[in-house]
């Protein structure tokens, strides 16, 4: 699968914020913040999908 660069530079981002909200989760696990870092890993994992495969579907480049 062939992407562009922005499709790259939207995937890393949303990465890292995946990233960061799983370690807080991890890092404190049990605690009311943790279950919430880890509904919205969720909410931004279902996010990620849906602008990517929208970017995707548009993008000339990635097409």
């Amino acid at each position: 699968m062939k992407t562009c660069d922005r499709f790259e530079r939207m995937k890393t981002a949303f990465e890292t914020d995946l990233t960061i909200l799983n370690g807080h989760a991890d890092g404190h696990a049990g605690s009311n913040p943790a279950k919430a870092s880890s509904r919205i890993a969720k909410g931004v994992k279902l996010n990620m999908a849906r602008a990517l495969s929208k970017h995707y579907a548009r993008c000339k480049v990635c097409c």
